[in-house]
């Protein structure tokens, strides 16, 4: 016979009640001001918005980005960009840390990237795709990522040019997350396993 609820919840062990957790003040985070965080190393991974039309997802990459150290954010098309009051409500501020840049076409900020050294991998569901939590940081190597519309995601013509995908991992019955949601999924993972490596240098 399955076991009843009650005998379910009693199977559980939770670990030992902490009675004094205290939340760590913005001063006990040790922050860097924004003129010391413009001297900082940043991590080598430009981001590219592809035509994102809304402003508060705009704002949310900024504050992603200066979270991670992101070394720039390049806005394409129809991206809005700073300054902007709605653009300012989420990303907080981090439209004056982060560097950012605007190209009228994604085609060109991929050409310039493609000179510099990138590789430029779009963030999608694509053919031949790496599942994100597989993919490795190589040496040496500085990457470029493209997040894509609200509804199109990063255009075909894009995805052409790139030089490979990272797909997010979903089990749900949805076809795909936010476009800052997943911003802040990728760039997490990424972030981890820079610093990682770096520890380990």
């Amino acid at each position: 016979m399955a076991p009843s609820t009650k005998e379910r919840r009693r199977a559980i062990r939770f670990p030992p009640f902490c009675p004094v957790m205290r939340k760590t003040t913005n001063e006990e985070l040790h922050r860097p001001t924004p003129e010391a965080y413009a001297r900082m190393p940043k991590m080598p991974v430009t981001v590219v918005l592809d035509n994102v039309r809304s402003l508060n997802n705009v704002g949310s990459f900024f504050r992603t980005c200066d979270a991670f150290a992101v070394e720039r954010l390049v806005l394409c098309g129809i991206t809005g960009t700073p300054p902007s009051r709605e653009l300012h409500k989420t990303a907080l501020g981090a439209e004056h840390t982060v560097a950012w840049c605007h190209y009228d076409a994604t085609a060109d900020a991929i050409a310039d990237l493609h000179a510099d050294g990138y590789r430029v991998l779009a963030v999608e569901q694509a053919d031949e795709a790496v599942s994100l939590e597989t993919f490795r940081l190589e040496p040496d190597v500085r990457y470029a990522l493209i997040f894509g519309n609200e509804v199109d995601g990063v255009s075909q013509q894009a995805v052409d040019l790139c030089d490979g995908a990272i797909e997010i991992p979903q089990a749900g019955t949805k076809h795909s997350l936010n476009v800052a949601v997943s911003g802040g999924a990728v760039l997490w993972q990424l972030f981890a396993l820079y610093w990682t490596a770096r520890g380990t240098e």
